[in-house]
């Protein structure tokens, strides 16, 4: 008797199942993995105990080598090549590399980032030699099934975006770029008014000229002014839309991971907000839609280094930032002096000079800020190839240790853990999603 088969042509992956742990920003600078306590162990059994684990890789490994760019993403975010084994310690085996450091160190920090993680096996997407390497998907293989991870950034400076190669031109190295637009919305009345500023110190005549030599383009109904671009609107406010071109090039990598693998992620790295921090811009959310209609499994934010809410799109999850989840931002050990002028300071000082300076001794900026030092670390759970549930851990960062101790994260706990956990239902309730606390952790179901 022939013996019957299922037919598992339709299941995705080896049996439907999968689970993802998903992390924000890794600004790792130095090696975590001697320390012992209890709930910091505990977080990276978490990770361990996925099909997979996912950070951004907030740093380049270079050994600082590479041409210091003349503006950085902030601090010039070179380390040691040798923490690649950190990350494999930890559990990861996906990183994003698309954001506002990857050309810290120009194409020669970008390039040995890259070598560094292919020797070490860790799947890595967001750069690359030109734009389509940039925007293409790479692939892990687990044992659930063929993992696809693409990688974007809206935060970034403008020789860092990748370029297309021509068959008759090669292209830019760089990373994948999510362009956008913002527009600033004003009444008839405050237009009138622009204008008529504009017209009385002379640049209007300045615009015709740009406008004749092709420099400048100005839409109907627009006014460029001081650098930003005013419409009139019923309703004055801010409004952001991504740029057309680069949705449409990224979605078509996205249709082209689904059919090559089994799971597709997405991740980007966007600091960009509205009136407050935690609230993503406009154009954030409609790309991250566009994104899961495309075959997203999951769109992955951060950037912002706090945490954004949760959306649950046609039964997907969108983070729209998972916050940090190593943040040594105060420990890497070497600058150009680029990062001392901007300080105020010469070429005697030090690292910790600079530091102090930074932050006048921590009373200013990321050290005099708890909401930078909490976050959460996400567990996707997949199964019959469908999301069923989230489950948060929330993470507590060292906020109130010294310099050397503060970014590790630790399982938090009792009140820290509560506060984290009903700021993620406070961000989330607008996208209409049921963050449900149970105890030290929440859930989200499908």
């Amino acid at each position: 008797m022939a013996r019957e088969t299922k037919d598992t042509r339709n299941i995705r992956g080896v049996d439907g199942k999968f689970q993802l742990a998903v992390t924000g920003d890794s600004f790792l600078t130095t090696p975590i993995s001697p320390y012992q306590e209890a709930d910091f162990l505990a977080v990276f059994d978490i990770i361990r105990d996925h099909t997979a684990g996912f950070t951004n890789l907030e740093v380049l490994l270079n050994d600082w080598k590479g041409v210091p760019a003349a503006d950085s993403g902030g601090t010039y975010a070179g380390a040691s090549s040798s923490l690649v084994e950190e990350f494999k310690w930890a559990g990861f085996q996906m990183v994003s590399r698309a954001n506002n450091h990857s050309l810290d160190y120009s194409y020669e920090g970008l390039r040995i980032t890259s070598e560094v993680l292919d020797r070490a096996g860790i799947c890595h997407a967001g750069v690359g030699e030109n734009l389509g390497e940039a925007r293409s998907p790479a692939y892990l293989e687990t044992p659930k099934g063929r993992v696809a991870l693409l990688s974007a950034s809206s935060t970034f400076a403008p020789w860092g975006r990748a370029g297309h190669q021509r068959p008759d031109f090669q292209g830019r190295p760089g990373l994948s770029p999510l362009r956008y637009t913002t527009y600033f919305g004003v009444t008839k009345e405050q237009m009138d008014f622009l204008r008529n500023m504009e017209e009385s110190l002379g640049l209007s005549a300045l615009k015709a000229q740009a406008k004749k030599a092709g420099y400048l383009h100005e839409k109907e109904g627009e006014l460029l002014f001081a650098g930003q671009r005013f419409v009139i609107s019923e309703r004055p406010g801010v409004r952001t839309e991504p740029n057309a071109q680069d949705v449409s090039e990224i979605t078509k990598w996205i249709e082209d991971a689904k059919r090559q693998a089994d799971w597709v992620f997405f991740s980007l790295h966007a600091h960009e907000s509205r009136l407050q921090r935690d609230i993503p811009a406009e154009f954030i959310e409609t790309f991250a839609r566009a994104s899961i209609d495309a075959g997203a499994d999951a769109f992955l934010g951060h950037g912002p280094h706090v945490l954004r809410g949760i959306e649950i799109y046609k039964g997907k999850p969108i983070f729209y930032s998972l916050g940090n989840f190593v943040f040594q931002n105060d420990l890497v050990r070497k600058h150009p002096q680029d990062i001392y002028q901007r300080a105020g300071l010469g070429l005697d000082a030090t690292p910790a000079d600079m530091y102090d300076r930074r932050s006048l001794n921590d009373t200013r900026g990321f050290p005099a800020d708890v909401v930078y030092w909490e976050s959460v670390l996400g567990s996707l759970q997949y199964e019959d190839g469908n999301f069923r549930r989230a489950v948060l851990y929330p993470l507590y960062l060292g906020w109130d240790k010294p310099r050397s101790q503060r970014g590790r994260p630790v399982l938090a706990r009792k009140d820290i853990a509560r506060r984290i956990l009903e700021r993620m239902q406070k961000l989330s309730s607008p996208y209409g999603t049921e963050v449900r606390i149970e105890g030290e952790t929440a859930v989200i179901e499908v």
